[in-house]
């Protein structure tokens, strides 16, 4: 094993109350880099409250593990990551007031938005709001970051966000998500399997990436067979909002899709239809409430569509509602209470360590520019592959070709990409109406303009400049 004396991690977005206690705790619980004389952890937020909570855990849980890092933490982007060797993003502002915007808005328009995360007018209006400050980090990555530092990055919408990192400024730079982990699992169930007998592999467009891939590990049986057997047995209604969409994709192209209905849905027409949680998902009674007067009016968000809903509470607590970590009128204090921290289990520490000590790992889910991984989807759009990781980075593994039909969905939303990054650049509301009347959810011209007009000065403040 290569053995070095000292590394550098920058955490940007480290005043999140869901992102940075798990990264911290995955980075200060690793057995291999506790073996690294001198470790470096740099947190880094825009906001000083919440940055100051995250930094008191990650001494704490430095305690916990009787580790002594250097630890900092600043909202200065330049000393963060001058010198790293690894910088893990997760940005977001005012998430869910801005999120339910990108859900609620292409809807008044007669849209077919069903998430607003990464695909649709949503996502299109998602990647805008995060791709100035996630250039801003890249630029400031290749200038004073060690020269072969890897930005790992988990803010959304992934695919979109890598595509503008890499082409813009040419860093090394991979997104990640845990979405695959979810399908093998879904497998796994369905096929009542143990997780340690599947042998899955996946590709595609991140949350729209399809199992290439599904065997039995001891023996290296093809299980997709018994998969649409069983299928054909499972009640309709059991988990509705996350299997009943994949299930007919199963049927209809012949392979698993994941992460879910509310995921693959973003990028196809007809998917409204089977997502019971469209219409729960912001609920507001218009009547009574003007939900983006503030962000204590934004309506609150309801990921999943399950349990019994008789059993709720009537009353539920008066600040239950979930906000984002980036309002400063919603500080979190994290405290380990005597019991262990809990980690991530996220691939980007593992792959940090891979990297960093040259040990080859495999990893599940990378999204990077394709060249040639997917032999019939666009060419250097991102894509979300496996990949080997080593010392001397990172490296995609080529995959299967995936049906017509499906390789051209994805295709699609590459241009889309392509698109939008031109709209970035040019500061163009034109180019940004050409990428949505290419989406298969927009369906009207009249309306796709005056969509663009409504978001860009809704969403003015956090929005780049866009013109006609």
């Amino acid at each position: 094993m290569k053995t070095k004396n000292s590394v550098k991690f920058a955490i940007i977005g480290a005043g999140s109350v869901s992102f940075a206690p798990v990264t911290i705790t995955d980075i200060l619980r690793s057995k291999k880099f506790e073996r690294v004389e001198n470790i470096e952890i740099y947190l880094m937020d825009i906001l000083q409250e919440p940055l100051d909570i995250s930094y008191a855990y990650c001494k704490e849980v430095a305690k916990y593990f009787g580790r002594n890092p250097v630890m900092r933490a600043s909202t200065n982007l330049q000393e963060a990551v001058s010198g790293a060797d690894f910088v893990i993003t997760a940005i977001e502002v005012d998430r869910y007031h801005y999120w339910s915007q990108d859900f609620h808005i292409p809807r008044q328009f007669g849209f077919r938005q069903i998430y607003g995360e990464n695909g649709g007018p949503g996502g299109m209006f998602h990647f805008l709001r995060n791709v100035g400050p996630m250039i801003e980090i890249a630029e400031a990555i290749k200038k004073y970051a060690n020269p072969n530092a890897w930005m790992l990055n988990y803010t959304n919408p992934e695919a979109k966000l890598v595509e503008a990192v890499a082409k813009l400024t040419g860093i090394n730079v991979v997104g990640l998500c845990h979405g695959v982990m979810g399908g093998m699992w879904q497998l796994c169930q369905i096929l009542d399997i143990p997780w340690e007998e599947l042998d899955a592999e996946a590709g595609g467009l991140n949350h729209f990436s399809w199992f290439t891939k599904v065997q039995k590990k001891s023996t290296g049986e093809d299980l997709y067979p018994l998969l649409k057997e069983k299928e054909k047995q499972m009640d309709w209604l059991a988990h509705w909002d996350e299997y009943a969409l994949p299930r007919l994709m199963l049927r209809t192209y012949g392979l698993w899709s994941h992460p879910g209905a509310n995921h693959i849905g973003e990028y196809i027409a007809w998917s409204d239809e089977l997502l019971a949680s469209t219409k729960i998902q912001y609920f507001y009674d218009p009547a009574e409430l003007d939900p983006w007067k503030s962000l204590e009016t934004t309506p609150q968000f309801v990921y999943a569509f399950g349990g019994d809903p008789t059993n709720r509470p009537l009353f539920p607590e008066k600040n239950k509602k979930e906000k984002s970590s980036a309002d400063p009128a919603y500080v979190r204090t994290f405290s380990l209470n005597g019991e262990e921290p809990k980690g991530s289990n996220e691939p980007g520490v593992p792959i940090a360590e891979a990297i960093f000590f040259d040990e080859q790992i495999t990893t599940e889910a990378v999204n990077v520019l394709n060249n040639g991984y997917i032999p019939n989807v666009l060419d250097k759009m991102a894509v979300e592959v496996p990949a080997i990781v080593n010392g001397k980075g990172i490296h995609p593994k080529t995959i299967s070709a995936l049906p017509v039909a499906v390789a051209a969905m994805i295709s699609q939303q590459g241009a889309i990409h392509q698109l939008l990054i031109e709209a970035y650049q040019e500061k163009s509301r034109r180019k940004l109406l050409q990428a949505m009347l290419l989406d298969p959810t927009v369906s009207n011209y009249n309306n796709s303009v005056a969509l663009i007009n409504k978001m860009c000065d809704m969403q003015s403040e956090i929005l780049p400049e866009m013109n006609w």
